[in-house]
């Protein structure tokens, strides 16, 4: 939590020790938590708007070349992710108890799918843990590959452009930048109503179901 609540501080402190080596770090962390499967509480919303930040004069990055960065390694992650769960995915979700591959985390990405299709590779970056494993359930489920790209690419750009030009500008706002633990504690949180929401219609659906199934099996008088 001290990572994520702090994450300017380690950016500063990265820019400082590795120079231009920076784009390659913060690329690195989106593509393994957008790539793998075993990397979802990587913290890639905060990463993005902090790391937008410094992109003004004083913190040293470049805001095309960085966007263009972050933009690559999140489409690359999510090519990673989908192969490997079109050519390994029921394999790896066998175990039920398994703590690494969580049952729980894959089915609440499919009821996602279920939803919204497609577009879910658009909404889900917005979600913390379905943002990982949104590509993965694409390749288990076969999605083709090109509706799969294009889905990736525009939810990618969007999801990188926006959080880094939010950064860009509101860091320009002294109180933003003196209180950035605040604004990095709100994006956190951001999500919390939007999977409370989810849950509830899930449990409501699920309530629904099983009454009709009830019903549905019981003798005709």
């Amino acid at each position: 939590m001290d990572f994520i609540l702090h994450i300017d501080r380690y950016i500063f402190e990265l820019i400082k020790e590795h120079g231009a080596w920076i784009y390659g770090i913060l690329s690195a962390v989106i593509f393994a938590e957008t790539g793998l499967v075993v990397m979802p509480f990587l913290p890639g919303d905060t990463l993005l708007f902090a790391a937008g930040v410094f992109t003004d004069n004083a913190g040293g990055l470049n805001f095309f070349l960085l966007g263009l960065c972050l933009n690559i390694a999140a489409v690359a992650g999510d090519n990673v992710n989908y192969w490997v769960g079109r050519t390994l995915g029921p394999r790896l979700f066998k175990n039920e108890n398994s703590r690494i591959f969580k049952r729980s985390n894959l089915e609440k990405t499919e009821k996602f799918f279920a939803k919204y299709g497609g577009k879910t590779l658009i909404l889900a970056r917005w979600v913390a843990i379905v943002r990982t494993f949104a590509p993965f359930v694409a390749g288990m489920g076969k999605m083709p590959y090109r509706q799969f790209l294009a889905y990736s690419v525009a939810g990618g750009a969007f999801w990188v452009w926006t959080l880094i030009t939010a950064g860009h500008f509101l860091g320009r706002i002294p109180w933003v930048k003196d209180n950035l633990e605040i604004v990095i504690l709100l994006i956190v949180f951001a999500t919390v109503p939007i999977a409370i929401l989810e849950a509830k219609k899930e449990k409501k659906r699920a309530e629904r179901e099983a009454a009709e199934a009830k019903l549905a099996a019981q003798p005709e008088a």
